[in-house]
């Protein structure tokens, strides 16, 4: 069974066993991350609650990369440089938000959630 965000039976302080007094909602469910890596583009839809769906990209291979005073342009990602969020995704080369990638056009720090939304946005570091 998969965990949920809270802990419905929880020990009383004399150590005695806690009833939860419902179980677990399917929106308390969690799921594992998308973690985007850098190679051919391929994404993932999967469905969400309320009948909606998102667009998570498994692979990126172009970035969208805002030039301050140009506009948007479409590059190619060379390597992940660095990942501040977590060092395990900066070994492993994980684009998340946060995360500063070499491109051809220089260095850019990505702005969006690749692995919530399906798209790569980022803008250009000096």
């Amino acid at each position: 069974m998969k965990k949920s965000v809270e802990n419905l039976a929880t020990s009383k302080i004399t150590g005695g066993r806690r009833y939860p007094l419902r179980t677990r909602r399917k929106y308390e469910i969690d799921r594992y991350p998308v973690e985007t890596l850098s190679g051919q583009q391929e994404t993932i839809t999967r469905k969400v609650r309320g009948k909606n769906s998102k667009t998570a990209l498994k692979t990126a291979d172009f970035v969208n990369l805002a030039v301050p005073g140009q506009k948007v342009k479409k590059t190619k990602i060379l390597k992940v440089l660095k990942n501040p969020s977590n060092n395990d995704y900066e070994r492993r080369g994980v684009i998340s938000k946060g995360a500063i990638l070499e491109t051809e056009d220089g260095q850019c720090r990505v702005v969006s959630r690749p692995g919530q939304t399906g798209i790569v946005n980022a803008i250009l570091i000096k």
